[in-house]
């Protein structure tokens, strides 16, 4: 004989249609954050890709050469002394040592006793250049100096305003900043600049920047902010 299931009470209802419901939406939810996180690291991933091509394609930055390492290694420590050792006998390139402040230039291929005597004769504070470089250098170092000359001939032209116009774009400061560091309104600061070109003769800030470097104008110094006092 079959069981025959109790009648249902008025006003009951069953749970199990709802928590079949639920659990399809909690399931659903969860589709839909897996589904969520696949495309998140989809684009992480491209990101990532995208990056390490441009790091690729990106060109890399100049490295300084020797002799501009030497002339800064010369302004920290004046008291140096340095030898080239030159894998080419370049008198441009001596010139530029010279002025970096090297003392001796020797070619690889010289000797151990060649490469003694010019260090010992730096440490004399003498200066030694192979015999077949000098009027090379002589020339370059006259040509450098001529070029200083005219420069500084050009500068000389400037007013005294136009010179620290030109000390702050050497100190590669914009025309907001120069404007605010001497106090003047953003257009009197481009006219300044427009007069500092034209009579440098030049037609670029970068020029202007060039001339003033060979005529040995230093860059205006940085603004040095007030010291705040302590309290009590």
């Amino acid at each position: 004989m079959s069981a025959v299931p109790p009648p249902r009470r008025p006003g009951a209802v069953s749970a199990v249609p709802g928590a079949v419901a639920r659990s399809a939406e909690q399931v659903r939810a969860e589709q839909l954050r897996a589904e969520q996180a696949r495309a998140d690291q989809l684009r992480t991933d491209q990101l990532r890709a995208d990056q390490a091509r441009a790091e690729q394609l990106r060109p890399a930055a100049p490295q300084p050469d020797g002799i501009t390492l030497l002339g800064r290694l010369r302004r920290a420590h004046p008291g140096l002394r340095a030898v080239v050792l030159a894998t080419v006998d370049d008198p441009h390139r001596a010139a530029r040592a010279l002025h970096a402040g090297a003392t001796g230039w020797v070619a690889k291929e010289s000797s151990l006793a060649r490469l003694l005597a010019v260090v010992r004769g730096v440490l004399r504070d003498e200066t030694h250049l192979p015999p077949a470089l000098l009027t090379g250098v002589i020339r370059e170092l006259t040509t450098a100096r001529r070029d200083r000359t005219e420069s500084e001939r050009l500068v000389d032209t400037l007013t005294p305003r136009e010179k620290q116009i030109l000390r702050c774009m050497v100190a590669g400061l914009g025309r907001q900043a120069v404007a605010e560091r001497l106090y003047l309104s953003p257009h009197t600061v481009r006219t300044h600049m427009q007069n500092v070109l034209g009579k440098l003769g030049v037609h670029s800030t970068l020029a202007a920047v060039a001339v003033a470097r060979r005529a040995g104008v230093s860059p205006a110094e940085p603004v040095v902010p007030p010291s705040i006092a302590s309290a009590p």
